[in-house]
Order: C-alpha cells, then sequence, then structure tokens
C-alpha cells in the first residue's frame, strides 16, 4: 500500500531526525492552539501530541478530491516538555529567565517528555510519551551568563539544547537521546514498522 506521510511540526530537529528512516515526507505544522486540560507533564505532551495530528489530518482529509491518489494518510504530531520538579519550563522569554532555568538544573536532574500521536488512515492510531532524565553539573554563574549569551537557549523548550553549546555540561543521560533532541524515532520507526508502513 502506498502511504503518505506527514509531519505535523515546524521543528527542524525533529524533520532531521524523522529524515534519518530514509522515507518520502512532508512538513505540515499545526497552526491550532496549544489547549490541554492534563497536569502532568507526560500526560501535557501526549495530549498536545494528539491535538497537533488530528489538526493536520482533519485538514487533509477535508482537502482531498476525488482525484487524489496520494496514498494513505499518516500523520505524525509531536510536543516536548521539560520537567524540573515537576515544573514545567517553557522556552524562556527574556535571558533572565534562561538563566534561572539553567541555574535550576545546575548539579541537579531533570526530566524531558515528548509525546508524540501517530493517526493512520484505515488503521490504528498509536498516542504515547517517551520520558528521560538529563543529569547537568554544577555551573557557575559565569557559564550560565556565558552560554545565555550565546543566543542557543532562547528558542528552545527548557532553554537548552543538548545537541548543542549546552553539551559540555550534560555528565548523562538515562533514556532515549533521540527524545531528549525532540523526536523518539526508535519508537516512531517500529510503530510504522509494525503497521506496514515502512
Amino acid at each position: 500500500m502506498n502511504y503518505r506521510i506527514v509531519l505535523a511540526s515546524a521543528s527542524p530537529r525533529r524533520k532531521e531526525i524523522l529524515s534519518k528512516l530514509g522515507v518520502q515526507f512532508e512538513v505540515i505544522p499545526s497552526d491550532c492552539e496549544e489547549v490541554y486540560t492534563a497536569t502532568e507533564p507526560a500526560q501535557i505532551v501526549k495530549e498536545l501530541a494528539i491535538l497537533k495530528a488530528g489538526d493536520v489530518y482533519k485538514k487533509l482529509i477535508n482537502e482531498r478530491t476525488a482525484s487524489d491518489n496520494n496514498g494513505s494518510l499518516v500523520v505524525i504530531g509531536s510536543d516536548t516538555i521539560v520537567a524540573h520538579k515537576g515544573r514545567v519550563m517553557g522556552k524562556p522569554h527574556s535571558k533572565e529567565e534562561a538563566f534561572e532555568m539553567i541555574k535550576s538544573y545546575a548539579g541537579d536532574t531533570h526530566q524531558v517528555h515528548t509525546g508524540v500521536c501517530i493517526m493512520i488512515e484505515n488503521g490504528q492510531n498509536h498516542s504515547f510519551t517517551v520520558s528521560s532524565s538529563v543529569n547537568v553539573v554544577p555551573m557557575t554563574d559565569e557559564e550560565i551568563w556565558a552560554y545565555v549569551e550565546s543566543g542557543e537557549p532562547m528558542d528552545k523548550a527548557g532553554a537548552y539544547a543538548l545537541q548543542g553549546l549546552f553539551a559540555p555540561f550534560v555528565s548523562g543521560i538515562e533514556g532515549d537521546y533521540y527524545n531528549i533532541v525532540g523526536f523518539p524515532i526508535c519508537r516512531v520507526y517500529h510503530i510504522l514498522k509494525d503497521e506496514g508502513i515502512i
């Protein structure tokens, strides 16, 4: 069977990671308002992933014409949250906020949760959360400010990029590396494989 695979995310990191599967896919980000009712970070990301995938899936199904022959639709939505001591750490709104967020991680362990929803036309829908832990070494205020001034934290959930300039401060991780970067590719691969999509 022919499939049209769509990534419902504008994240360049998710696009790059999904491309490691070696399959063709389109990027059509969801523009729906991110509203959720869950209170636990692991549940919030799953709810948002379902919301994003559902938004793009409905639009594409509604736009379809009788002459379309793009194959069965597969839409993948995803959302990532960094949490420390139960507090959700979103994207920082200022350098000062980025500094405070990173200072709270220094010398401690925090969690990264990524929710994924895979909507398969005429098939099984899958939604799940993958959680990983990140250990950060103690950091001086000078080290934190130098990192903040690099500009890297400002568009990142949790105010850092594990694969970027923050790497020297991470002493270890527990769980899926790619989950921390923003997309748990191993779990996604096995679902698509089990469904006969790839």
